[in-house]
């Protein structure tokens, strides 16, 4: 290991061994102070994700705005760390919970610093201090981040950003300092990841793929859902975890509710990603162009039928695309990360459900309908963390985030997080 990453490992643990006993409300008044610093300055970080991954700068202003409405979030939380108490025979009859030391994130592009801030922030406020493997592309973000914190007030080594690459993760997962892991990433990197940890009997938190159904039925707001559709598989290029992915549309409402979702769709034009009415731009690196495309010519082999076509327009950028697709289709195996959506279109409710379900991943769905019944049928039986009722999946700090099957396990946002990265300690005794 590089001298300069085990010093700050050694920051790391040493700073936690201080920062462990900072009282919970001291530690909310320099998240407050981050947050505040973060709005005022949104235009200038935004542009360094707009530089990095070509997100457009609109996006890229609202995800450190987002990043700021979510710190003050957990500045205002109720502190559900304190000592419980027990009723019980002993003198003694206590929970306590105890930050469980340095936390390693292993974080993507697409978010460079929503998905960082969303797991860093509930880890240092339960106790934790956090050093960050950002993507290759992000290092920038990951610096900004660190300069945030130090100058909000934060000690050093509570939050430091390492620039490696992927291959350094399992040196530093195994060093001795390093108690958790937090991923958020491709099913692939979470197995390789959480297999170390398993290894070394370390906690790990894993965010991963998704291909999230968009169901629509004949009693819904149509205008309204084929807008939210389209937004919801185009914003960041489709390059999000939680975009639609696969929209399940009611045999019944296909001629009427298909052609307003095309004209939605169509409204997404490429343009410079520095123009603040720009609402679609390329794709973060060419390399995520050719595996696109190539899921794409896959689809077609497998049956797919052209909607509306992929059109390359660029080393990184495409007209969107979309196609329809049959169950049976190995694409629908996959996630496509990128400006292409899958139509299916189904005869039932039963048979809408099966569509959704019938896939590895489980991270978050959206159904579209005014009746009650059918709301809680899929409210019910959906496998997914996350179920949207008339409204297309968005994070939000007061609520949980995670996946469940190949979507991964373990919670971001909401109290819950705050959770994760602790040992509950029983006290016991007279």
């Amino acid at each position: 290991m590089e001298q300069l990453i085990e010093n700050k490992l050694i920051q790391a643990d040493k700073t936690f061994s201080e920062w462990r006993k900072v009282p919970f409300e001291d530690k909310q008044k320099l998240i407050r102070k981050a947050a505040e610093i973060l709005k005022n300055n949104s235009e200038k970080f935004g542009s360094i994700i707009t530089t990095e991954m070509n997100k457009p700068i609109s996006e890229s202003i609202a995800e450190v705005e987002k990043c700021a409405l979510m710190m003050n979030y957990y500045a205002e939380a109720e502190n559900i760390l304190k000592p419980e108490k027990i009723e019980s025979e002993f003198s003694y009859s206590e929970v306590h919970y105890v930050p469980k030391g340095v936390i390693l994130g292993v974080m993507p592009w697409n978010f460079p610093f929503w998905q960082v801030l969303r797991f860093a922030v509930p880890a240092i406020l339960a106790g934790n201090t956090v050093v960050l493997k950002h993507a290759s592309i992000c290092f920038g973000s990951g610096n900004a981040i660190a300069e945030v914190l130090l100058e909000a007030g934060f000690p050093e080594g509570v939050f430091q950003n390492l620039e490696v690459g992927h291959t350094a993760v399992k040196e530093i997962l195994e060093h001795d300092a390093v108690r958790g892991v937090s991923l958020t990433g491709s099913g692939k990197a979470g197995g390789e990841v959480a297999s170390i940890a398993g290894l070394n009997i370390k906690k790990s938190l894993l965010e991963l793929g998704g291909s999230d159904a968009f169901i629509i039925f004949e009693d819904a707001d149509l205008d309204a859902a084929a807008k939210a559709g389209a937004k919801s598989r185009l914003q960041n290029c489709g390059q999000t975890c939680t975009a639609a992915k696969r929209f399940i549309i009611d045999e019944k409402i296909e001629d009427e509710f298909l052609p307003k979702f095309i004209e939605e769709y169509k409204a997404y034009e490429v343009g410079d990603p520095f123009n603040k009415e720009t609402k679609l731009a390329g794709m973060a690196r060419p390399d995520l162009a050719d595996e696109l495309e190539a899921q794409f010519n896959r689809a077609l082999e497998g049956g797919a039928e052209i909607i509306i076509p992929l059109e390359r327009i660029s080393d990184n950028e495409f007209k969107p695309g979309l196609i329809r697709v049959q169950e049976g289709n190995p694409i629908l195996k996959e996630e496509l990360f990128g400006p292409l959506g899958m139509v299916m279109i189904a005869k039932s409710d039963e048979e809408a459900l099966q569509m959704a379900n019938d896939i590895p991943f489980g991270l978050s769905n959206s159904v579209w309908t005014k009746k009650a019944d059918r709301q809680l049928f899929f409210i019910e039986n959906l496998e997914s963390g996350t179920v949207n009722i008339n409204r297309m999946t968005s994070s939000d700090p007061r609520f949980p985030f995670g996946g469940s099957k190949d979507s991964g396990y373990g919670t971001e946002l909401s109290l819950l997080a705050l959770k994760e990265f602790v040992v509950a300690r029983t006290i016991v005794g007279n």
